[in-house]
């Protein structure tokens, strides 16, 4: 009866170890490819680097820090960059960053991604006191009206971070003075605009910050809605063919704006008006594309990711990433090792002392360990790796941390890892590429939660009826440190 437990401990390690090298085969293989993109990606920028100030027209972004998510931003600035780079902008790229970015990422995005940088400090805003909660992050976006100052150039697109360009989009310099495109059907959105610079119109800005002219978000977009509130009485914007440029302001088709729910109702783009050039991402802030658990859950995320691994790689993660995936396997091959201590501590107790709440104790604990298990591996891997990347990594931490589990409260493996195997169950329904519509896809979701949701009820119930029966098996436990008790047999000797 013995050698069943033991052969199937057997299989489940080597299954583990199987998994591990299999990561580990693909995280190096990974790193390899990334190095050997940035040292080609740093002799051609830095090229291009050099004469980085001889276009008529620039693509600018902006960069500031103090929000939670600084570091993303930064790395989702450098990926749109460079994906201009790829489709073959004949324009400037430049940064408008405060002064408070680090150094190193300035010296990043100038020598290895060509950008222009442009130092400034941040502007007051005056508004700040109407942004309430979650919307503290955008006090300073009024920064953008720092466009407006680049009067080295002749027009300029203003772009958010969170967008990716599908082809070239170099007609847009031909529009006027101002130009935006409407998501919103009453409000044109500031993720991309163009615009004419002029210290002019800079300076009548900074003075309506000073007065405090209305803003009905306290952000860029209410400010700038109030600057052009007849925008959308303006006619649509067609580059002429002779490439002369256009003046006025006029709006954009939305093809320049292709917000990303539109194509999660029909799981494919139909934007007649204008070229589908760029998409952008104006969801919640934790489910932009470049956090690692945003595919499959947003499908779009893969398209980001799929533009960072061409255009930036993931070096800067990859390191993490390793000694993640040796922390596991360390965790797993201490736990086989340390599995009986781990049973005594947590059940051998004198029968004296076992108490109504001490048992109560100990079953809270068991399940305060599961949820850990199934917690802390999402929480410690780099939020912007790629997805699959980030998926195969917590699902092999959840199976590490639940072997721990396992092993100290003796509770049956398939119980604990029915929420495991479920997670796996919705990633494939989710990744499935051929719903027809958004619409059936949820469906088949919602299916598929409906349906599992019995099965993990199950699980937890087996999972405290396994708590409460080690519970009263436990006086026969030893104690830890107690001497092995002598059988029959031993003592005729």
């Amino acid at each position: 009866m013995g050698r069943r437990p033991a052969a199937s401990r057997r299989l489940a390690a080597a299954v583990a170890v199987a998994v591990a090298i299999l990561l580990l085969v693909v995280a190096s293989a990974t790193a390899g490819a990334a190095e050997e993109r940035g040292r080609r990606g740093v002799a051609v920028r830095q090229g291009e680097g050099r004469g980085r100030h001889h276009h008529r027209h620039a693509y600018a972004a902006m960069m500031y820090m103090g929000t939670p998510r600084d570091y993303e931003f930064y790395v989702a600035v450098r990926v749109m960059m460079r994906s201009l780079s790829r489709v073959g902008a004949d324009a400037d790229r430049v940064l408008i960053a405060s002064s408070d970015v680090p150094r190193d990422w300035v010296r990043a995005m100038r020598e290895e991604d060509g950008m222009r940088v442009v130092v400034v400090e941040n502007l007051k805003n005056p508004y700040e006191g109407n942004l309430g909660g979650m919307n503290r992050r955008f006090k300073l976006t009024l920064n953008k009206l720092y466009a407006w100052s680049l009067v080295d150039y002749e027009r300029v697109v203003m772009i958010d971070s969170d967008n990716i360009f599908l082809q070239n989009t170099d007609e847009l310099f031909q529009c006027g003075q101002f130009c935006a495109v409407f998501i919103n059907p009453c409000y044109f959105h500031t993720g991309l605009f163009v615009l004419q610079p002029s210290m002019d119109v800079f300076n009548g800005m900074l003075h309506d910050l000073e007065i405090g002219r209305d803003n009905s978000d306290g952000a860029d977009q209410g400010f700038l809605v109030g600057c052009y509130p007849d925008l959308l009485d303006k006619p649509l914007f067609h580059p002429p063919e002779n490439g002369t440029k256009l003046n006025g302001t006029y709006r954009l088709p939305l093809g320049y704006q292709m917000d990303a729910s539109y194509y999660y109702l029909k799981l494919h783009w139909h934007v007649p008006c204008g070229p589908n050039s760029v998409i952008t991402f104006p969801s919640a802030p934790w489910f932009k594309p470049w956090y690692w658990w945003s595919w499959p859950i947003l499908p779009l995320g893969l398209s980001w990711h799929k533009q960072r691994w061409d255009d930036l790689g993931y070096a800067a993660e990859i390191p993490v990433v390793l000694m993640e995936l040796l922390m596991y396997i360390t965790i797993i091959a201490v736990t086989r090792l340390a599995r009986p201590q781990m049973t005594k501590l947590c059940y051998n107790r004198r029968p004296e002392k076992q108490g109504a709440l001490l048992q109560w104790l100990i079953k809270l604990a068991g399940i305060v360990a599961m949820v850990a298990a199934y917690a802390i591996p999402f929480f410690v891997i780099p939020c912007t790796v790629h997805p699959i990347m980030g998926w195969s990594m917590y699902l092999f931490g959840v199976l590490a941390f639940s072997t721990v589990v396992i092993n100290a409260f003796l509770l049956p493996p398939l119980a604990v890892l029915t929420a495991w195997l479920g997670i796996v169950g919705m990633l494939f329904v989710m990744a499935f590429p051929w719903y027809h519509d958004g619409i059936a896809r949820i469906l088949v979701v919602v299916a598929y939660a409906f349906c599992s949701a019995p099965f993990l009820w199950a699980s937890i119930v087996r999972v405290m009826d396994s708590l409460q029966t080690m519970l009263e098996r436990d006086p026969h436990f030893p104690r830890l440190g107690d001497p092995a008790p002598e059988t029959e047999f031993s003592k005729l000797y």
